[in-house]
């Protein structure tokens, strides 16, 4: 047997090795259950509520306004932990975890645009809310103005924070190092799996470290609690669907030019997307009010949320306009 047979073979060994580990490594992973309460806000009752087929959890707290919050992809509401207490001050606010995210149901889909944008228009109206407000961070953002191009009669104004909706989707591999890893190697049929079934901790921690200007924004509970999540049956699964069908959030931006309601695009100035992607938002959107947070990184709500706070009450509290920073 000649030298180049015989790495072929060793590579195939090992490789079919890590893919048979990488199952036993999933099937042992302890899978957390849903917290009773919020430990940052044991007042606030968690819910759940039947949308699409789907259990959803949720919240709603404070009285006012309607203010629907829309996360990250691979995070869950808790990301707007340090601005919901104060929001519920002013507003009615309402933040749901998507299907496939935090302890919502995970169910066997294809996790493009079209399907995160038909569930939430769906939770406003099984809760039957009007004159809402979306306010979403990231692949939230993308939703909320594809839901406004849509021209959803309930809802009247939209903050979209950090948008997700350039580079074809893959503005998660700026991240890290790790954040390039995971996203590249998504689309390879089996490896991606695979390396996704060898995740551990420190991965993960780079990956949501990487999207924060300062790695202490984020609570190191909630850190563990994100994590951890990943261990539900099938959320690996969902989660390389999202990043499979990453181009559709770029491809939904056709259909901004149909938005006809007040519209503010804030960023954070250390956020993955770059001066010429924001420009293009801009551009689509020409009556959209903006603005720029300082030493704000791609979750604002956790690196700077006093900031955050005074652009959704600016915006929000019916002024329709973003606080110039």
């Amino acid at each position: 047997m000649n030298f180049t047979l015989e790495t072929i073979l060793i590579f195939v060994a090992v490789g079919v090795g890590l893919w048979l580990l990488s199952f036993v490594v999933e099937a042992l992973r302890p899978a957390p259950k849903a917290p009773i309460a919020l430990s940052w806000a044991p007042d606030i009752p968690v819910a759940y509520v039947g949308v699409g087929g789907c259990k959803l959890r949720y919240i709603k707290t404070g009285r006012g306004p309607n203010l629907v919050l829309l996360h990250t992809l691979r995070t869950q509401f808790d990301l707007f932990q340090k601005v919901i207490p104060a929001l519920a001050k002013q507003f009615t606010v309402h933040a749901l975890d998507y299907p496939g995210h935090g302890f919502s149901d995970i169910p066997k889909a294809r996790y493009d645009t079209d399907f995160f944008v038909r569930f939430v228009e769906d939770f406003v109206d099984v809760l039957d809310l009007s004159d809402v407000t979306l306010c979403g961070v990231s692949i939230g953002g993308a939703i909320a103005l594809v839901i406004a191009g849509r021209c959803n009669p309930r809802i009247t104004q939209v903050m979209a924070i950090n948008p997700y909706d350039y580079a074809k989707g893959r503005g998660m591999a700026r991240s890290s190092l790790s954040g390039w890893m995971i996203t590249t190697t998504s689309d390879i049929p089996f490896v991606g799996e695979t390396l996704m079934r060898l995740r551990n901790f420190i991965i993960m921690k780079a990956v949501l470290q990487g999207g924060v200007a300062n790695a202490e924004s984020i609570p190191p509970e909630l850190l563990k609690e994100m994590y951890q999540v990943g261990n539900r049956r099938g959320h690996y699964r969902a989660f390389i669907s999202l990043l499979r069908n990453s181009p559709s959030w770029e491809a939904a931006t056709k259909i901004y030019g149909n938005i006809n309601i007040p519209v503010c695009l804030v960023w954070g100035d250390k956020d993955w997307a770059r001066t010429s992607e924001r420009e293009h938002d801009s551009r689509l959107l020409r009556t959209a009010a903006t603005a720029t947070i300082e030493n704000g990184g791609h979750f604002l709500p956790l690196d700077q949320p006093r900031a955050l706070l005074d652009q959704i009450e600016a915006f929000a509290g019916r002024s329709q306009h973003c606080t110039p920073h």
